[in-house]
Parts: C-alpha cells; structure tokens; sequence
C-alpha cells in the first residue's frame, strides 16, 4: 500500500492548488494566457508558419521538404525542446523528472552541435533564386505556408514598389502590407515572438534562480547572512538597467543573449525579498522543524519543504517582471540599438518612426502585439496577486 501523505503535504498541495485554481478562474487570467499560448505556439513553429519555401511539394514524382532544409540552428533547438518539454508534460508523473530534463538538454545540445557541424557556415538564403526556381520549374504539386513571405524575403525583384499597404491588390497580397524594404509585415510578426519570449522567460528565469538561492539563505538564517544579503541587495537595486543595457550595446555592440544575462543579472534582487519575507514567515513552522529534526541536507529544506509553500508571491512577481523585459527590449529595438539580424516588435516600431510618411499598418501591429503582451502578462501578475491575498479572500467570501 502507499504510504499516506503528511497533513503538511496535504495542505502544501492543496494550497498551490487552490491558488492557481483561484487564478484562472478570474476571465482576465484565461484571455492572457490563451495570448501568451497562441506567441509560444506561433514562436515555436515560425518558420512554418511564414517562409517563401514550399512545406512539401512534389516534383517529378519526387516529394520533398524544402524547408527542412533551410532551418537553422535555433529552429532545430526549439522544436526540438518544445518536443521534450510536451513529452514530459503528457508522461505519468511517477516518472523521475530529473532525467527527462537532463535528456532534453542532452538532446537539445546535441542538435545544436550536430547543426553547427552540418551547417558550419551561415546559409545566405537568395529568396529571388527560389522564387524564380518555382516559377519556371514548375512543381506538380506544392503546399506553401500560411504566409508565403520569409521574414528577410524583401520581394525587391517582385514587386514595382515595396511599401505596400495591407490588402493592396497586385501579384502580391500581404494581409498586414509591407515594410519600406518590402519585407512582409506579418512574417516578421510571426518571427518576432521568439525575441519577445525569449527575452522575457530566459531572463526572469536567471533572476529567479539567483533570488531565490540568495533569498532562501537569507530567510533561513537570518542574522549575519541576512545583513550581508540584504545589503548585496540594496547594491543590485541601485544599478539602473537600461543604462547598463545601453552602455553595454554602446561597447560592445548588440547581443540578445547578453541582454538576457543583464536583465536577469540585474533583477533578482526583488525576488530575493520576496524568498526573503517567505521563508522568514516559514522558518518556525513546525514541518520545517521537523525537517531539520530528521536531518534532511539542507537543499531539501529549503527548496522541497519550505520553497513550495513561499513560491506563489515569486509568481506575481514573475509576471510582471517577465512584461518589464519585454518592455526593455522593445525600447532597446526601438532606440536602434536592438538584435540586428532579427526582426523584434520594437525594431519594427524603430522603422515606422524613421520613414518619411507614416504608415499606420507600421506601428500599430508591432505596438499592438507589444501592448498585448504586456497587458497578457499584467492580467496574470494581477490574478495570482489577488488569489494570494488575503483580504481579497475575505472580501470575495463576504
């Protein structure tokens, strides 16, 4: 027979239920999250999605996938790890977590070098050349993405004038219209998502690691560890990021995982005072005292007893810091000073504001996908504070 859990991890579990139960069933937490789904899922499959190449088409008899043989190296680890990820979500539960982390990280490392070897030179992908291929080698049969536009497609050699309008009609239709450069506004929509989770996940990701090891230990033993930390704290929370980002782009030039490093490097002071009060409050417990009486390590007190219980201000937290790191990219792309190489919502801004007449269809997608976002993620920052609150509990039971 199983061995029946402690009331301790009954009430652990019931709690983190009965707080995420209370989140989504707030309508303004389910809309941002149905958002939030519909970019992780667009992101994942971007190049699916929009591309200039066929997904499959037949020729002479011959099926092939052009795409697949254009991806690159970030595409092959995304899906790759959003695989993974699906694999472990759908698996029973009994099944060692642990493990199948380490096998999508193994798999995911081992895709990328097997891609860096098999491609070890960036491809200079001619859109005009496969146009042209496809025009007069016609195939017997070809499916082509939703939206026929690579984001980089600039359609100079197809179209007379590239500044077109959403729904102008001509050989080309582009349901959002199109850049200065002619590139399709809704493919680099499309392509941007990634830039805009990315920067948001990675780096509260690395914020919250570091605050809530820094935290926890200052929580837990209090005294000297806590002044020292609370004044390592203050430290951090006195640097200005976007100056710090600005400089750094100024030196060194633009580098979005490094922007990443410096937002996450750079936030994690205030989830380390929110690990702080928890594990304060925590601390006397009985179940923690408990813990120490049998001897746990260390690690397993902190963050598989006492973690769980202090985590649901971290996710409020989380929320909104995930909204501020999107909002710093955007003004970094906005500024001139974002990812180069790859179109971002706020880069898109940047080239409505530089263009001699303005466009409408050139700000207000990218500033409604940014605004969107943000509000997605506020909404959800919003529910999980009023679920964790007490005072909202007692209002909603009055």
């Amino acid at each position: 027979m199983s061995k029946p859990m402690s009331s301790e991890q009954t009430s652990s579990q019931s709690f983190l239920r009965r707080t995420v139960r209370e989140v989504f069933s707030h309508w303004g937490a389910r809309i941002g999250l149905a958002w939030i789904l519909l970019l992780v899922f667009v992101g994942i499959f971007a190049p699916f999605l929009a591309n200039t190449m066929p997904l499959l088409m037949s020729r002479d008899g011959a099926i092939s996938a052009p795409v697949l043989n254009y991806l690159s190296i970030e595409d092959i680890v995304v899906m790759t790890s959003a695989i993974v990820l699906a694999v472990m979500a759908i698996l029973p539960k009994r099944f060692p977590v642990r493990t199948f982390i380490m096998t999508g990280l193994i798999v995911a490392i081992g895709t990328a070098l097997a891609s860096n070897w098999l491609y070890p030179s960036k491809q200079v992908v001619v859109y005009q050349d496969i146009r042209t291929d496809l025009a007069t080698n016609k195939p017997d049969w070809a499916i082509m993405p939703p939206i026929p536009y690579a984001p980089k497609d600039y359609l100079r050699d197809a179209q007379s004038q590239p500044l077109q309008a959403p729904l102008t009609e001509g050989e080309y239709r582009h349901l959002m219209g199109t850049e200065g450069n002619g590139a399709d506004v809704m493919s680099r929509m499309i392509h941007a998502t990634r830039i805009a989770l990315a920067i948001g996940f990675i780096a509260v990701g690395i914020g919250m690691f570091i605050g809530v090891i820094v935290g926890g230990l200052m929580g837990y033993f209090s005294g000297i560890v806590d002044m020292l930390g609370m004044r390592l704290v203050e430290i951090f929370e006195s640097i200005p990021t976007l100056f710090l980002l600005l400089t750094f782009v100024a030196f060194f030039g633009s580098n979005l995982y490094i922007m990443m490093i410096i937002i996450g490097v750079t936030s994690w002071s205030g989830y380390a005072r929110y690990i702080r009060a928890e594990f304060l409050r925590l601390r006397k417990q009985d179940y923690v005292q408990g813990a120490i009486a049998s001897g746990l390590p260390l690690r397993s007190i902190l963050f598989r007893h006492m973690l769980p219980n202090g985590v649901a201000p971290l996710l409020v937290a989380a929320s909104f810091g995930i909204a501020s790191a999107i909002l710093a990219e955007a003004t970094l792309s906005f500024l001139g000073l974002g990812p180069v190489d790859s179109p971002s919502w706020g880069q898109m801004l940047d080239e409505a504001v530089k263009s001699s007449t303005f466009n409408w269809w050139m700000a207000v997608y990218p500033g409604g996908a940014i605004f969107m976002t943000v509000f997605a993620y506020n909404l959800i920052g919003e529910a999980f504070r009023d679920a964790i609150d007490p005072h909202m509990t007692e209002k909603a039971g009055a």
